[in-house]
């Protein structure tokens, strides 16, 4: 009894099999055809000694007499599969109209066939050769179109299919390049056809079946290897070193996309889900500075924290890195019912996983620095979300009364300048009245620190949204100034005095609202990029190293301080714009280039927007004990003098008096100069009424 074929016998088989397909594939197409044309021949004379066996029961040498239906065979069916188109047939796309066709070719052949051996007769052939030779013969042709379609046709898609990816290099050589060439190696996203690598020692040599190029053949081999893309593989590079590369590849209409660091991979390993389209912070991040652990841990670890504006882009992101000190619970105080639902499912999870990773918008990957703690030991904080306006006295008192929190850390505002401004009373009840009565709750309640996350539109401000903020950074510089006797006065006594630190930055990157993700959609949706100035310019900074920034400033307040954070130099938008369309593989559309892709359009400043933003109200900041941390020395009023005009403020935001609140504004808040007319919503409706009245 003959043994049964193993499986790995079989699967070898098989495996030879479709290895087989490779050469079979590489053929010209005449030779394809006539391969066809013999195989087919075979069938013929196949045909004709199977059906003799069936007849006769008996094995027949076709010499002689059975030579003659062989001979009628093949002179009948090859040029009647001609005429039938059959070699036209791209075998590997056989589907039912192929097989038909086979069918019908194959029924002609057989009718002629059957009354030549059939109903006329040759002697010394039996007449049924002439009905059973061609039911075999349509068995074999068509066995073999479908045999040729599952053989080839699947290997034959898979090469087409790669053949057509997009054409990738990968920059790095190192581990990280390595490991995503493998991930990529089965994926059908873009096809990698080499590593390019800055060492030279490499230059030349083949890895794992890819050749190593020098990134100065990278021009070259855009035209030569037709490359559309770029992978940067180099997880631990500089950010000046990534920048010089970035500018190296943008003239090349190439689309750029990277890896995130090492320690923010999974287990270290790569795998496709970590490519990610390239942030903007790649471009114009800085080199971060390591966090100090000690002010990153003295007013969260083991404490109560509060957090307003929870699920917003920077309050989110103190949630995430407050939450890696371990605090003993973390209050997420959100107005949105859905953001407030979203950090909290994610802070959950993260701390049930023991790791706290940013995940702020556009998808980035990039961790937050551990503050200490391993990220093996799972968070033991309680995580409380509690919906709730700032504005809502009660329900603010009521909140810190129940957790008297150590510290709070007010990131709830109204921020984006257009809508404050077409929304001026609303704008500054939530960020002036907002800020004063979690500060006077905060103050009644005994919290420790409490730091508010203000804003460079406050210095100088052109619209409602900077001077709200400036506001609020005055009421807090007042309160940290009041006296015992003065704050039991105002009804605001506590054991604990609390200590007041405003800390003040820019853009942060991929914020809600913020350039970058609008600019991406944009690019994605074939443009135009809209920008407001050709010469706009502004300061920005990524929202983990902003939320890093904000914990570490907090911790070194006294009382009163405002602390300015190191934004380098600011961008101008209009190269941000650019840059970002060359770097996704497109030309920008000017005047030099009527043929580019995306068109860069201006619109116009909007209400209340700046050219240029500051930092400064004053001059010569004193600088602290952190490198990215200035105080800036502002001046404001005492509290008593103060309440007298936030008093007025508030009688004139209740009737929406917008002309009043904009001059009781300026007289209050230093610099502020109203960049246009009033464009509340309500105003101009009303006016329109009254207009139309007349």
């Amino acid at each position: 009894m003959a043994s049964p074929i193993k499986p790995s016998s079989l699967t070898h088989m098989i495996s030879n099999i479709a290895d087989f397909s490779h050469p079979v594939l590489s053929l010209p197409r005449l030779a394809k055809r006539i391969i066809a044309l013999c195989v087919d021949t075979s069938f013929c004379i196949l045909a004709v000694w199977i059906a003799y066996y069936l007849r006769l029961g008996e094995i027949r040498t076709l010499a002689g007499t059975p030579m003659v239906p062989v001979l009628a065979s093949v002179l009948l069916a090859i040029p009647i599969f001609i005429i039938s188109g059959l070699y036209r047939a791209i075998f590997r796309y056989t589907g039912m109209p192929a097989l038909i066709s086979v069918a019908r070719a194959i029924g002609t052949y057989g009718l002629l066939y059957a009354t030549l051996f059939t109903a006329i007769g040759v002697e010394g052939v039996p007449r049924t050769i002439g009905l059973i030779q061609p039911m075999l013969m349509l068995m074999f042709i068509g066995t073999s179109r479908v045999f040729v379609k599952i053989w080839l046709g699947g290997e034959y898609q898979s090469r087409l299919k790669i053949a057509n990816l997009p054409q990738a290099l990968i920059y790095g050589a190192g581990s990280a390049g390595r490991q995503l060439a493998n991930a990529m190696s089965a994926s059908y996203e873009m096809r990698v056809v080499g590593y390019l690598d800055d060492d030279d020692r490499l230059h030349g040599h083949v890895l794992n079946g890819l050749p190593i190029f020098s990134p100065e053949d990278l021009p070259g081999l855009v035209v030569s290897r037709n490359i559309t893309d770029v992978l940067m593989a180099l997880p631990s590079v500089s950010r000046q070193r990534r920048n010089d590369i970035l500018a190296r590849i943008s003239p090349l209409r190439l689309a750029v996309r990277t890896l995130p660091a090492m320690a923010d991979l999974v287990s270290g390993k790569v795998s496709m889900s970590d490519v990610r389209d390239l942030d903007i912070d790649d471009l114009l991040g800085r080199e971060s500075v390591k966090p100090n652990a000690l002010l990153l841990n003295r007013n969260t670890h083991h404490k109560t924290v509060l957090v307003t504006g929870a699920g917003g882009s920077i309050g989110s992101e103190l949630c995430r890195q407050i939450l890696q000190a371990q605090p003993k619970q973390l209050l997420l105080v959100e107005m949105s019912e859905f953001a407030l639902y979203q950090i909290h499912q994610e802070l959950q999870a993260l701390a049930a996983a023991g790791l706290v990773q940013t995940a702020h918008e556009n998808g980035s990957h990039e961790s937050s620095q551990l503050l200490g703690v391993s990220p093996a030991i799972k968070s033991a904080t309680e995580i409380v979300p509690l919906l709730a306006s700032v504005c809502d006295e009660v329900r603010m008192q009521e909140i810190m009364d129940t957790w008297r929190p150590h510290t709070v850390y007010h990131a709830a505002a109204y921020k984006h300048v257009p809508l404050v401004e077409h929304n001026p009373a609303e704008g500054v009840h939530n960020n002036v009245w907002g800020t004063r009565v979690c500060a006077e709750a905060a103050v009644r309640n005994g919290v420790r620190n409490f730091v508010l996350i203000s804003t460079d539109k406050a210095v100088r401000p052109t619209n409602i949204m900077g001077a709200s903020k400036r506001l609020a950074e005055m009421v807090l510089q007042a309160l940290a100034e009041l006296n015992p006797a003065v704050s039991a006065q105002a009804g605001l006594a506590s054991t604990t005095r609390t200590c007041f630190s405003m800390v003040r930055f820019g853009n942060v990157l991929g914020s809600s609202g913020s350039v970058v993700p609008l600019f991406r959609e944009q690019i994605r949706n074939g443009g135009p990029v809209t920008l407001t100035h050709a010469d706009i310019t502004r300061f920005f900074m990524t929202i983990p190293e902003a939320a890093q920034l904000v914990i570490q400033a907090g911790a070194m307040g006294t009382g009163g301080d405002v602390f300015v954070l190191d934004m380098g130099q600011p961008v101008r938008i209009a190269d941000l714009a650019r840059r970002m369309v060359e770097l996704s593989g497109l030309r920008v559309r000017d005047d030099d280039n009527l043929e580019g892709d995306i068109e860069i359009a201006i619109t116009g400043l909007r209400p209340g927007e700046k050219l240029f933003e500051e930092l400064l109200i004053g001059e010569n900041p004193i600088p602290t004990q952190h490198p990215r941390i200035m105080k800036a020395q502002e001046p404001f009023l005492p509290w008593t003098q103060l309440q007298q005009s936030l008093g007025a403020l508030q009688v004139a935001k209740g009737v929406n008096d917008v002309a009043l609140i904009r001059g009781l504004l300026q007289q209050v808040v230093a610099g502020y100069e109203p960049s246009g007319e009033v464009v509340d919503w309500v105003y101009l409706a009303q006016e329109r009424e009254a207009m139309g009245g007349e």
